[in-house]
C-alpha cells in the first residue's frame, strides 16, 4: 500500500539544496526549533527564507509557584465537593432529627472551608490580573 497523494502537487518539496554553516549557527536554529512550533531545523530555515510565521514558545518561570498554589486549591474544592455530595446523600436517607441536624453542621462546615478557599483563590487571581495586564 503506497502513500496517498498530495492535495496540492506544487507544494511538495521536490528541490534539494545542501547547505552547510558552523556549529554555533546550527546550535542556534536548533534552539529556534525546541523552543518553536517547527518540528526540524529545515523547517526551521525554510520558514525563516520564506518570510513565515514562526511561533516561538516562553516559558515564564515566575509563574509556577502560583500556578501549584492554583493547582492545590482545585484539588481542596474538588475534594471538600465531594464531602458536601456525601453529607447530602446521608442527610436524604436519614430518618432521625437528630442525625439530620448533625449532618446539617457537617455541611455547614465544609461551605466555611469552601469559603476560605474561595477567598484566598480570589487573592490569588487578583494578584496575578495585576501581572497579566500591565499596560
Amino acid at each position: 500500500m503506497g502513500r496517498r497523494k498530495a492535495t496540492h502537487p506544487d507544494d511538495n518539496l521536490t528541490e534539494v539544496i545542501m547547505l552547510r554553516v558552523t556549529e554555533n549557527t546550527y546550535q542556534k536554529l536548533e534552539k529556534i526549533r525546541l523552543n518553536s512550533n517547527c518540528q526540524t531545523v529545515p523547517e526551521v530555515i525554510r520558514r525563516i527564507i520564506g518570510k513565515e510565521k514562526i511561533i516561538y514558545f516562553h516559558k515564564d518561570a515566575s509563574m509556577d509557584a502560583p500556578m501549584e498554589v492554583l493547582i492545590g486549591i482545585q484539588k481542596e474544592l474538588k475534594a471538600i465537593g465531594i464531602n458536601i455530595n456525601q453529607v447530602t446523600r446521608h442527610f436524604n436517607s436519614m430518618a432521625g432529627e437528630r442525625q439530620r441536624w448533625y449532618q446539617i453542621k457537617r455541611a455547614a462546615q465544609y461551605y466555611s472551608q469552601v469559603d476560605t478557599k474561595v477567598s484566598l483563590l480570589l487573592t490569588l487571581v487578583s494578584q496575578l490580573a495585576k501581572k497579566w495586564l500591565q499596560k
